[in-house]
């Protein structure tokens, strides 16, 4: 017996944003039934998405654009990518926030020298690589951070920053805009302080050895999920305007960051 579909939004599963999430995910299996697939009734949130992406019988995802460009490259199809209306998005590109403690020490990048960096996770665009990216011209080669510390998520991140036990942070835009709406008490602490580099957002995905003819129906639920009125409202929620369909080759821009910097001699969040 063939394995059943795999189906998953794990980018942006808030807490607060869960009704909207599911609401969006059953919209968007209606459009993919209506398009010859066969989606789970309801999402699997398997608290490991790495076992998602990789798994054979993947239908649908969300991935961070560093596994698509790393990790997972040549082993993930693009279907589309978000636009997001949060501050720090433009079209189909996103950035990261940057942030320490208000009232804090760190008030520029410059003065985060010799201080400590928190990340969520090392394969992190936004929180890891962009810190990086920004760095890197100050750094001199050099290790630029006392410490750096792995938190775990973003909410987490943010959290450490606003209670002093870190003192800089990039915390993806879109994270940053749904818990600034959701809780406002866990930006209040946080001063922005800088931007990460625009790249292209979270994608979503297939597996790889999907055929091209399913692409182009997968794509065409994509589209028209975000134009169905009756998902208005999900979208809304989720901060998702609309998709944009671009070339994987877009993507490459995230390996340019790391490019530029690694030739400014910062091989390595330190």
């Amino acid at each position: 017996m063939s394995k059943a579909p795999l189906f998953s939004l794990p980018m942006y599963d808030l807490p607060e944003v869960r009704e909207a999430t599911d609401a969006w995910a059953a919209g968007l299996a209606r459009r993919l039934r209506a398009a010859g697939f066969a989606p789970p009734g309801a999402l699997v949130r398997s608290g490991d998405c790495t076992n998602d992406w990789r798994d054979p019988a993947l239908l649908l995802t969300q991935t961070c654009g560093y596994p698509y460009t790393h990790a997972f490259a040549g082993r993930l199809r693009l279907l589309a990518t978000p636009v997001y209306a949060a501050e720090g998005c433009s079209a189909a590109d996103y950035s990261s926030v940057i942030v320490a403690r208000a009232g804090g020490p760190v008030r520029t990048l410059a003065e985060a020298r010799g201080r400590r960096a928190v990340y969520n996770t090392a394969d992190s665009m936004s929180g890891h690589l962009a810190l990086r990216a920004v760095v890197a011209p100050l750094a001199g080669g050099r290790a630029f951070f006392a410490s750096v510390a792995e938190s775990g998520g973003h909410v987490r991140s943010m959290a450490m920053v606003a209670a002093g036990d870190a003192d800089i942070a990039a915390i993806d835009a879109v994270t940053f805009a749904l818990v600034k709406r959701a809780r406002a008490e866990a930006v209040a602490g946080l001063a922005v302080i800088g931007r990460g580099p625009s790249v292209p957002g979270l994608p979503y995905v297939t597996a790889m050895h999907r055929p091209p003819a399913e692409i182009v129906r997968l794509k065409r639920a994509l589209a028209e999920a975000a134009a169905d009125p009756a998902l208005r409202a999900a979208r809304a929620a989720l901060l998702i305007e609309r998709f944009e369909f671009l070339p994987p080759e877009e993507y490459r821009r995230i390996l340019e960051v790391e490019a530029r910097a690694e030739a400014l001699g910062y091989t390595a969040l330190i």
